[in-house]
């Protein structure tokens, strides 16, 4: 393909999305086709031969999207959004053609220089007080990793890096039993280990940890041995929008000097709305370590999440490597990759430069306002069906339900409205049994189209019971 052809596909391509995205709501919300059904229309060995792009564009439309979710779909009322608004996906665009590796500042000194001005724009939206810096990371995952690695050399005097983990004794990180499974996860790569994240219980309308449970746990855990090595906070949790009273939770870190992490990946969008920052947020400036993702609320293309820190030099003495062909000589300056795993790097700041220009903060919080509105809209709704139960209520835009019967009839009635392909919704667990979850916060969505679960839910149930 030469530049010209590049051109012209691209123009083709332009036009396809536009289309793509002015008819989706005509779509099923979820993939409709088969296990093994898009593999088995491809053919088992690669081509010799180059072929036309016209005829790959046809194979894409005919092969690859009837097993696509649609993630942008407006009645996406699923996990949680991975929303790309259209000035988000024309700077990723700009990105990829482009194609820079912006792994230190001499490899592409305006990645850098933005993604610095672009994170101090957020903390001034989140209203983060001065002085907090931080960087961009692919996903909360990875943000949440860096922390609990920084943790682990903390608490080992920063040698675990240099000597291993062996003989230093079992090390705990404490968190409460509505964390997301990337806790888990980034404690088992940090070598930390599962049976050593102490998960406690929680309380209240908002689900929040005990404090005075961790604080007892702390204690005798220090007195039986381990190494009390960091907690990690929640803001918004995956399974019930469970926020944990901050205040109190850093308290007992400051009595015991433990490291902190909020987790605030879904719901730290949020808090660009004063009066929402104000009620979930509290005394957020004491952590060490804030996560949120500007690809799920904001309407940044996936992937793009925001690590947020007090003070860069724990995680620095934990991340950096420095050998001699990625030092930049004669001048001090910002290499983003020695605060994060990866070495190499996108230039995710763009989309956010762009997003925040075409929108404005208050272009994003009414946004953000409606979608909660109209989730306690339909909430009252569903309550008022006969037999539905609300399990757990609105914590922002999030809340869960059930229907009459038993678990199996919950994950029936799940199966039966994605079958249906009008809107998109999963399964979760909560005080030990099976719930249905509910979330608005799809960037296009309508009240129209949240209110319209209502009737869905309804008439698949009639189908059904």
């Amino acid at each position: 393909m030469n530049w010209d052809d590049y051109a012209h596909w691209g123009k083709e391509i332009a036009q396809w999305g536009a289309e793509y995205h002015k008819a989706l709501a005509e779509r099923p919300v979820r993939a409709q086709t088969g296990l093994g059904e898009i593999a088995a229309q491809l053919p088992a060995t690669p081509p010799e031969q180059g072929e036309d792009m016209s005829n790959i564009l046809a194979d894409f439309d005919a092969i690859v999207m009837p097993g696509m979710t649609h993630w942008q779909h407006p009645r996406f009322f699923a996990y949680f959004p991975a929303n790309a608004a259209p000035p988000s996906m024309l700077a990723e665009q700009l990105v990829n053609t482009v194609a820079a590796q912006c792994m230190l500042w001499q490899t592409s000194p305006a990645a850098t220089e933005v993604e610095g001005v672009m994170v101090d724009w957020l903390r001034q939206a989140l209203g983060l007080a001065d002085g907090w810096t931080g960087v961009i990371q692919d996903s909360a995952s990875s943000a949440t990793l860096s922390a609990v690695l920084t943790m682990r050399e903390r608490a080992t005097g920063y040698t675990g890096n240099r000597d291993g983990l062996a003989g230093k004794g079992p090390l705990r990180i404490y968190c409460s039993d509505q964390v997301h499974s990337s806790i888990d996860r980034a404690c088992w790569v940090a070598g930390i280990g599962q049976d050593n994240l102490v998960k406690l219980p929680t309380k209240g309308a908002r689900f929040e940890m005990d404090a005075d449970a961790l604080d007892r746990a702390i204690t005798a855990e220090i007195a039986a041995g381990f190494t009390p090595a960091g907690i990690i906070a929640i803001t918004g949790g995956t399974g019930v929008g469970a926020c944990d009273d901050l205040t109190s939770v850093l308290a007992v870190a400051r009595a015991h000097d433990l490291y902190t992490h909020l987790d605030a990946a879904w719901a730290g969008s949020a808090m660009i709305c004063p009066e929402i920052r104000d009620a979930f947020w509290g005394d957020v400036d004491a952590f060490d370590s804030i996560v949120f993702n500007p690809h799920k609320w904001l309407g940044a293309q996936f992937d793009c999440s925001v690590q947020f820190l007090r003070d860069a030099t724990p995680q620095l003495n934990t991340l950096k490597i420095e050998p001699e062909y990625l030092k930049t000589t004669g001048q001090e300056v910002t290499n983003y990759s020695e605060w994060t795993i990866p070495l190499g790097r996108r230039f995710r700041a763009l989309k956010i430069w762009f997003l925040l220009r075409s929108y404005g903060l208050e272009g994003l919080r009414s946004r953000i306002r409606n979608h909660i509105s109209w989730a306690s809209e339909l909430c009252e709704a569903l309550r008022a069906l006969d037999g539905f139960e609300i399990v757990t209520e609105p914590i922002l835009s999030l809340f869960s339900f059930r229907c009459p019967g038993d678990d199996a009839m919950q994950q029936r009635l799940v199966d039966a409205l994605n079958d249906d392909g009008r809107i998109y919704l999963t399964q979760g667990a909560f005080g030990g049994q099976k719930v249905i979850r509910f979330q608005v916060g799809q960037f296009d969505t309508t009240r129209d189209d949240v209110m319209m679960a209502h009737a869905v839910i309804q008439e698949v149930w009639e189908t059904i019971r």
